[in-house]
């Protein structure tokens, strides 16, 4: 019986997604719950699993837009699995698998037609030729693990060319062009509203991390003895935005056409980098957690994120983002809003810096706070209050453990 593999619905808005990869290829055997292809939406990357066991024909190519509903793969589950294909968890169904395949000897390239989508990708990334690598698969077909592998290796050594002529480079070499994802052209769409629509502005100020830092020190062995996680510099920092959301209510506000909607909540959004793109998971009821339990939901949301195996849910709801660019080298940026919420901070890098303490010089480890706040809103003084709660927040950290 062939059993149909349509895309299935991600959310209420989200109408097509683009197949960002296929696992496997062509008339391949596939068992049920294998993973079979990634689907990248303009909120997501989702991974498909086949519904059943059998062999599968492909009706969609890698790139492709999607419709939710359409038909990208159909999958014969009345066909036997071949003498000697591992299965899912590594093992071999049969010795025969041991002997070479008739088809393509063991270790050898696999011929043109048995190249896979994902196969294919990544030698155009890379410019590694598929037929140069020893395939480990099936009849020594060559696998998106072993082009990876191979990409890893670094490259033999050449020996110095004799001086000649640089080589004349073809004009279609010297630019790519390629189709933004969905997932980036959200992010586009996004940024530009956030600057077309808000009534943007940014204020700044700089925290000493001396506290933070020292008590970190102090403490940081017998926090991961005691939770499994280290203690960060993140969940100081959410446990301030609550705080100061607290103290100033008007940046915990959201706009829907002439209406203010205040928000009694506090779910803080952490964004994180990924290869494809910036998301936004969401830490619910920041308020009610501790310092480790904080710092347990951006480890998983991170990874799942990285991983592509965030959830739609997971990146809705926040009324407030922290950025932090400081990770990559940042010393200053006034970060776009995450609409339609009215407030973001922005993190930046920790220098030491000369400052005046008590009338005399001294280095203390410095960064740089950006809050970037709708105007339309937010008025200047409630904006730099709120910074100023961050600010003394960080630089007397107890009192964040004290909620006082």
């Amino acid at each position: 019986m062939a059993v149909e593999m349509k895309i299935p619905a991600l959310g209420e808005s989200i109408t097509s997604g683009i197949i960002a990869a296929w696992h496997v290829a062509e008339g391949d055997y596939v068992e049920k719950e294998q993973v079979i292809f990634e689907l990248e939406t303009d909120k997501i990357t989702s991974e498909g699993l086949a519904e059943a066991s059998g062999t599968i024909s492909l009706k969609a190519e890698e790139g492709d837009e999607v419709e939710i509903g359409q038909i990208v793969a159909v999958i014969d589950d009345s066909a036997a699995k071949p003498a000697g294909q591992k299965s899912e968890d590594g093992g071999q169904q049969s010795e025969a698998s041991e002997a070479p395949a008739a088809s393509a000897p063991s270790g050898k390239a696999a011929p043109d037609d048995a190249i896979s989508p994902a196969v294919r990708r990544i030698a155009a990334e890379t410019g590694i030729d598929p037929k140069g690598v020893d395939g480990s698969g099936k009849g020594g077909r060559v696998t998106k693990g072993d082009m990876l592998a191979a990409a890893d290796k670094p490259a033999p050594k050449a020996e110095a060319p004799a001086k000649a002529a640089a080589p004349i480079v073809p004009a279609e070499d010297r630019q790519t062009r390629k189709k933004m994802t969905p997932l980036r052209k959200k992010i586009a769409e996004r940024l530009v509203a956030a600057t077309n629509e808000a009534a943007l502005l940014t204020t700044f100020n700089e925290v000493d991390m001396s506290a933070i830092m020292k008590l970190r020190k102090q403490h940081q062995d017998k926090f991961v003895e005691r939770h499994g996680v280290k203690l960060g510099f993140m969940s100081f920092f959410v446990k301030a935005v609550v705080n100061a959301l607290q103290a100033v209510p008007d940046l915990n506000t959201q706009l829907d056409g002439d209406y203010v909607i205040q928000n009694h909540f506090y779910d803080v959004g952490v964004a994180v980098g990924t290869d494809k793109g910036l998301m936004v998971p969401v830490v619910r009821d920041c308020d009610k957690k501790g310092f480790a339990e904080i710092e347990q939901d951006i480890i998983d949301y991170a990874k799942a994120a990285r991983a592509g195996k965030i959830k739609l849910e997971d990146l809705s709801g926040g009324v407030f983002t922290i950025s932090n660019g400081g990770i990559y080298g940042s010393m200053l940026s006034t970060p776009l809003l995450n609409m339609p919420q009215t407030g973001i901070l922005g993190l930046h890098n920790i220098t030491q810096r000369a400052v005046v303490i008590n009338g005399e010089i001294v280095a203390r480890p410095m960064m740089y706070l950006a809050l970037s706040y709708d105007h339309r809103v937010v008025d200047g003084k409630g904006a730099v209050t709120f910074l100023v709660k961050i600010k003394e927040a960080i630089e007397d950290p107890t009192s964040l453990m004290f909620g006082v």
